[in-house]
């Protein structure tokens, strides 16, 4: 199942959805919250609503490393315990949104990941178990200053700037997350090309970790890692992140 969360003419408010091919069912409420989706009646075409950010989680949490090619692309080798950082929600941004370069880094970088989307409380989680607090799977870009990164010795404003977190087009709600097929293109050009049964660590390993650490709420975000191949945008470019049986999250480059 597709759920997606739009913005619909005349209505106020952004509302969930059904999708269904080319069309969306409208739910009532919240999927994080309800259980049961409550279906609203109204069905519309895809091309007249305008998709969203899937979700605004309270929290993003991203693993460095998680994949060998991109640790020595970088430099380095995967870590012996997974490492971990926070991105604000503020960076959230939708399929079809700018990504706005700051004016204080000339060298910004594209990285697609898969993105696990929260659908329960999570604490001490057991990793056989953790399917049981998964909502569902969506793409992302960790857009990542690296000039930053690399200056500051650390990762949180290389990481933080709004409109860094670009998640869609959509969460995918049945998925085997752990065979498939992920790339950017850049200006339709393959960048990355790569696979998830290369990650190093799972997702479903990754959430009960993390579940040791933190409690995830439901509609938190937790970014796997991103496969070789990352590398800089420009003002004028356009980035898309596909991954297989999900889709493809696609968004303009601007500066500010």
């Amino acid at each position: 199942m597709r759920i997606a969360r739009v913005a619909v003419p005349g209505l106020e408010h952004p509302v969930f959805g059904v999708i269904d091919g080319e069309r969306i069912d409208l739910i009532v409420g919240s999927p994080f919250i309800d259980a049961d989706l409550n279906y609203s009646g109204v069905v519309l075409n895809l091309s007249d609503v305008r998709l969203l950010a899937p979700v605004l989680p309270s929290k993003i949490v991203c693993v460095g490393k998680n994949y060998a090619d991109h640790a020595a692309e970088m430099g380095g080798e995967v870590p012996a315990e997974p490492v971990i950082f926070l991105k604000p929600n503020t960076t959230v941004i939708g399929d079809g949104d700018n990504i706005v370069l700051p004016t204080q880094s000339s060298n910004v970088h594209y990285e697609a990941e898969l993105a696990v989307v929260i659908g329960a409380l999570a604490k001490n989680v057991d990793p056989a178990r953790a399917d049981e607090v998964i909502f569902g799977y969506t793409c992302a870009n960790d857009v990542t200053a690296r000039d930053l990164q690399n200056s500051d010795g650390q990762w949180t404003r290389a990481k933080s700037f709004d409109t860094f977190c670009p998640l869609g087009p959509w969460i995918e709600t049945e998925l085997e997350p752990t065979s498939l097929a992920i790339s950017t293109e850049l200006n339709d050009e393959t960048k990355q090309d790569g696979n998830t049964k290369d990650l190093v660590r799972t997702a479903r390993e990754m959430v009960a970790w993390i579940s040791q650490v933190m409690t995830l709420v439901p509609g938190d975000v937790i970014l796997t890692g991103t496969p070789a191949g990352v590398g800089p945008m420009v003002d004028g470019d356009v980035v898309s992140v596909t991954i297989e049986d999900i889709g493809t999250l696609t968004n303009p480059v601007v500066s500010r």
